[in-house]
């Protein structure tokens, strides 16, 4: 056998163990493959850019749980692939062509632009899944997809059909939230609240007529506003009915300034009435009058619904304020002067404008949070707009169950009820607990979801629409003719249709056709009819809801979905809880009839030093394949899983490193744990490796006769069991630590040391224990350390091809059984052994403080009686071999002084002659006069009454404390000079 190298070189060894493991099809799963079944479907990252820390964390537990259970015999597969990630990636390329090309969007027709953007997506899933093996991921590669492939689009297609069938699918006039940057709606989950420091903007409205209130003339009101801007769109000024002024006031009309609008002052219990002393903030920026603007605020809009005002529109889609998008009466005012502007800018002019024009009453300051949008980062802006929802709380004859969810007005059997119940039931389990209520909370307070958005990239929204005037048409023959519906009646997919009247237009009519998978045929049929295909793309989470049984082939019945479907966990991280999880769980329970896995386990976040998150904005960020290139991956590896504690969030401290090329990069001295421990078992086991030649067979050897073997393997035993626990309940820093422990504690810094001696001595049985030993200890580390473990293995089945009572060894570790305790753990062995370890540790110490060298074995005397007598003897050659002892014989410490003593359970070892008795009484002497000094300077200043009255009493006390371990080792010193 060649022997290994001196040194762990993970660059080396890396390549070559997964170029094996893929060689040998060592990931791949087949639906017909023994064992329970055990799926994870990875959370496909975004084709947006390379992958960061937090994914290495993300995928580094998703691989250890995968190939724990591999090891365990389940069937196990990991399903890989990327998501198309919609928003972000069109508008990372849109920036990118700009940035080189000078070009938009709109200077290229859609499939221009959509094949620019699949080159992006190839050439970044490429990076991505190369990330991925280099972080050891052992996915089965073979079944990769992309959010966008054909499998994926036919779920889509199929989903999107049944939820329109079932009337889960409509489409509406609603206020949406809208990102100005990339110009399309997101849902509520999609909004991020940041507080930003703006400010109250206090209006004047004229009254159209005075009124008297109080007996006093007034000519206006006055209305608070932290958005000035959508002042052009404002349709009403609301005030509380219990409001005093309100029936002077109410029914009045004012002029809206800059327009000249007459809008109306109504009554609502919405307004919050102003109190300058109240607790409630709103209420002391309140004036008691609210500016109404239906089309541009969610409170607002409800407030309209009530009153039936018009909702104005006033802003384009980017932002600026427009006149072409429902607001009618622009032309000929003064708001003129204000198209064009963006949003922030009408702002300041709109404030100047009523400063010059006497009408702002005053500005204060004001702290509030504003929604930003989570892909773009700018404020959204609450717009009025058509879009694509999904009822997410209607019920629906294709869910089971009837009735509400107890507690709430959701039915059993809409989407939100068949995500919430599991929660409730038991069935679907958070870990930690507390994301569960996070889960729960949201779906009871959930709104329907918007799930169109305005995009190129994406899947296009699989509805054809005709507008017809006129008459309602009775069918799709009465819209389209009767051979459009022979086409559809003769296609191989599924369809429907609905026919709906505009909200606002009586006359006008939309004819909805709807087809379960794409056909060529009738979708020249639907165009030659004059049907238009949607513009726009499904919403990035709709398909991502789809991923745990799309990936396995849905909607057909394969053997995939058979097998893995439903999966057994889903790793992920907090923040996407709402976005992800609760989408998943509806539509795997809607389509697929099951929930998507049992558990979902939420790791903690990975932040900087300083608690901030890690961003590209912030400097502190670091690349995981900087860290594989300076520590190797399983360093890496090992230092992420012993950082995953079921906390809220873990500190990863960022300082720059310096790269051999000059370069200078992120990364973290944590690291330095993994790589440490890694070169710690490297060297460890190059050492049993190059004492196992002719080590016997397991079952010609006692390991039960020596009390060093039975330690070891009982400690072995309790980590088995230990560790196996943890990874069954997600306690991932726990498997890292009891690894951590055990190899270098237990098996280097003890069980290495007594068998060296033994086998220097001649015996064979540890040679046979180590063998066992180093063989459970790859097993238990390959799921967090794969590469390093892997290539122990390969060389220990070259050295002891059979080993322990488990006979063989595989010839992969990545394929091999997961080991079980071998018997009770040895209980009493391990509390022998503890004595054994406390009397060298203190055998050590004593030698240390006497600056003994460990080449000098020491003679010793021992004083002891029962049970520490008897372990102490019959283990007296490993205690000396260990603390470098020579002879051990029982008595005291000879006359004459020259002995130390180290005292152990009870028991006192004497080591002899290792004292100069007049250097050792000279140094003596001098610290009992130091600390005779150190006393009387402290008893003085305690029996001085003005210290002990005004100095702070932690003072006093601390000089309290000081004084009493100087009295202590004074009466140690003084007992060591007796003793000489």
């Amino acid at each position: 056998m060649s022997e290994l190298g001196q040194v762990y070189d993970p660059k080396t060894v890396e390549p070559e163990i997964y170029d094996l493991w893929t060689r040998e099809g060592a990931f791949d799963a087949e639906p017909g493959d023994p064992g329970n079944s055990y799926c994870i479907v990875i959370p496909p990252p975004n084709v947006t850019a390379a992958l960061h820390l937090g994914h290495a964390l993300n995928n580094t537990i998703q691989d250890t749980l995968i190939r724990f259970h591999r090891m365990r015999g389940d069937n196990t597969l990991w399903m890989p692939g990327t998501d198309h990630a919609g928003i972000a990636t069109q508008t990372v390329v849109e920036k990118r062509i700009l940035a080189e090309e000078g070009r938009r969007r709109t200077d290229h027709t859609r499939e221009e632009f959509v094949g620019r953007v699949q080159e992006w997506k190839d050439e970044y899933e490429a990076v991505i899944l190369g990330q991925l093996k280099a972080m050891g991921a052992s996915c089965d590669w073979r079944r990769t997809r992309f959010t966008m492939d054909e499998q994926c689009a036919r779920a889509v297609r199929e989903t999107f059909f049944r939820l329109f069938r079932d009337g889960l699918v409509y489409r509406g006039k609603r206020l949406v939230n809208w990102d100005p940057a990339t110009q399309t709606v997101l849902a509520d989950d999609e909004v991020e609240h940041e507080e930003v420091a703006g400010h109250f903007w206090y209006l004047q409205y004229p009254l159209e007529e005075p009124a008297t209130v109080d007996g006093k003339t007034v000519t206006h009101v006055t209305v608070a506003t932290t958005r000035p801007e959508t002042m052009l769109g404002d349709t009403a000024v609301a005030m509380n009915p219990r409001d005093p002024r309100a029936g002077a006031l109410v029914g009045k009309t004012v002029r809206l300034p800059l327009v000249g609008r007459l809008i109306p002052i109504v009554a609502d219990d919405h307004v919050v009435m102003p109190d300058p002393d109240s607790e409630d903030e709103k209420a002391r920026f309140s004036t008691g009058f609210l500016k109404v603007t239906p089309a541009h605020d969610p409170d607002d809009y409800l407030i309209g619904q009530r009153h039936d005002l018009e909702m104005i529109n006033v802003m384009a889609p980017d932002g600026t304020i427009s006149d072409r998008h429902g607001w009618s009466d622009a032309a000929g005012t003064d708001a003129e002067q204000f198209l064009g502007l963006d949003r922030f800018e009408a702002r300041a002019a709109i404030v100047e404008w009523f400063r010059e024009e006497k009408l702002l009453e005053s500005t204060r300051e004001y702290v509030h949070q504003v929604g930003h949008s989570y892909r773009s980062h700018v404020p959204i802006e609450p717009y009025l707009s058509d879009q694509w929802y999904v009822a997410v709380r209607q019920a629906t004859p294709s869910l089971p169950g009837t009735g509400t969810i107890a507690g709430t007005d959701i039915p059993v059997n809409s989407l939100a009820g068949t995500a919430l119940e599991p929660i409730l039931d038991g069935r679907l389990r958070f870990v930690p607990e507390r994301y569960g209520a996070t889960y729960r909370t949201w779906l009871e307070n959930l709104r329907d979801w918007p799930v169109s958005r305005q995009l190129w990239w994406g899947h296009r929204i699989p509805v054809w629409t005709l507008a017809v005037e006129g008459a309602r048409p009775q069918d799709l023959a009465a819209a389209g003719g009767k051979d459009l519906v022979a086409a559809l009646q003769a296609s191989q997919a599924d369809w429907t249709f609905r026919v709906e009247t505009d909200e606002e237009d009586p006359a006008l009519h939309r004819v909805f056709v709807v087809l379960a998978r794409d056909d060529e045929a009738v979708h020249a049929a639907l165009a030659g009819r004059g049907f238009v295909l949607d513009e726009d793309v499904l919403d990035t989470w709709f398909s991502s809801a789809l991923w745990p049984f799309s990936t396995l082939g849905w909607p057909g019945e394969t053997p995939e979905l058979g097998t893995w479907y439903p999966g057994n966990v889903l790793c992920t991280a907090r923040e996407i809880i709402t976005l992800w999880v609760s989408r998943m769980v509806m539509l795997g329970r809607y389509c697929a009839g099951d929930l998507p896995f049992r558990d979902v386990f939420i790791h903690a976040m990975i932040q900087d030093g300083e608690g901030r998150k890690m961003s590209k904005t912030l400097g502190n960020g670091i690349d995981p394949l900087v860290v594989v290139d300076s520590h190797g991956t399983d360093a890496m590896r090992f230092t992420l899983v012993s950082m995953t504690t079921q906390t809220q969030d873990v500190r990863m401290p960022v300082e720059p490193m310096e790269l051999p090329d000059g370069r200078t990069v992120n990364s973290s001295p944590k690291f330095v744990l993994g790589r440490n421990f890694c070169n710690k078992l490297w060297n460890a086991s190059r050492f049993v490796l190059m004492n196992l030649e002719d080590t016997p067979a397991w079952d010609t050897v006692d390991p039960r006769a020596h009390l060093a073997d039975r330690w070891i393997l009982s400690r072995l035993d309790g980590t088995v069991a230990g560790v196996t626990a943890s990874l069954e309940n997600y306690r991932l820093n726990d498997v890292g630590d009891r690894i951590y422990h055990f190899v270098w504690d237990d098996f280097c810094d003890w069980y290495l040391e007594a068998a060296k001696v033994r086998i220097q001595a001649g015996e064979d049985t540890p040679k046979a224990v180590l063998a066992h030993v180093l063989d459970h200890v790859l097993r238990l580390l390959h799921p967090v350390a794969p590469f390093i473990s892997e290539t122990l293995w390969q060389k220990l089945n070259e050295t002891v091809p059979a080993r322990g009572p488990a006979g063989a060894g595989e010839p992969l570790l990545a394929r091999a059984a997961w080991p079980v305790p071998r018997s009770q753990e040895d209980r009493e062995a391990e509390n022998r052994f503890e004595l054994l370890q406390d009397a060298v540790r203190e055998i050590r110490n004593v030698r240390a403080h006497h600056a003994v060298p460990p080449s000098r074995r020491v003679e010793a005397r021992l004083e002891a009686e029962g049970h520490t007598r008897s372990v102490l003897l019959d283990n007296r050659d490993l205690l000396a071999a260990l603390a470098r002892l020579g002879e051990l014989a029982e008595g005291p410490a000879p006359e004459g002084g020259g002995s130390a003593t180290a005292a152990v359970g009870g028991a006192r070892i004497h080591l002899l002659d290792i004292v100069d008795v007049e250097a050792e009484r000279k140094r003596l002497t001098g610290r009992r006069e130091k600390l005779a000094g150190l006393i009387a300077g402290a008893e003085r200043k305690l029996a001085n009454e003005g210290f002990v009255s005004r100095a702070p009493e932690e003072v006093v006390a601390a000089e309290r404390v000081r004084l009493a371990g100087h009295r202590e080792e004074l009466a140690e010193v003084e007992r060591l000079l007796e003793a000489l």
